[in-house]
């Protein structure tokens, strides 16, 4: 008895399945020697070399149009700073912190009479709240640091090491 269409193309998803997921996890351990986020765009991509090798929907905070100037104004800072660390027990699905503020962010502050904020981070959704990332996405939730998807998260987490710099543009 011969097997019948259906039955074929099972037996060669099977075959196949292993063998694109493999090819995938190649993609996973390459690491970024640079980030790029294009707020206007929603945008985070992965470089290597000038180049984006990967690029995830991010959300930024309630108020996200121009540079962040003090604590509690609900903006992403903008400009040049460094991925310096990393926490795996964060509140959110991992996190990995930005040097903001800088010491121009720190002088533009004083000279508002304002505290600059800090613990802007590149994280997932609110720990428990994974599984809402989806609906989360859509709208500025965050405090002023860079959102995503927790599976999103996984990959940038492995692409990027401590020391990494990043670059936010408007």
């Amino acid at each position: 008895m011969s097997a019948s269409p259906l039955g074929r193309g099972l037996w060669v998803a099977l075959l196949v399945l292993p063998l694109i997921h493999t090819a995938g996890g190649a993609n996973e351990e390459q690491k970024a020697d640079a980030v790029l986020v294009v707020k206007s765009e929603k945008r985070l991509y992965l470089l290597d070399e000038g180049e984006a090798f990967a690029s995830y929907h991010v959300t930024f905070g309630e108020d996200p149009k121009g540079h962040k100037e003090r604590l509690g104004d609900g903006r992403t800072p903008e400009g040049r700073y460094v991925l310096d660390y990393k926490n795996s027990q964060s509140s959110y699905y991992r996190s990995i912190h930005i040097s903001y503020p800088n010491a121009q962010d720190r002088r533009v502050a004083k000279h508002l009479g304002a505290d600059p904020g800090g613990d802007i981070m590149i994280h997932g959704q609110p720990n428990g709240w994974g599984w809402a990332g989806f609906a989360l996405q859509t709208i500025s939730w965050t405090d002023g640091c860079i959102a995503l998807t927790d599976s999103d998260m996984d990959h940038v987490w492995q692409a990027v090491d401590p020391g990494t710099p990043i670059e936010i543009q408007p």
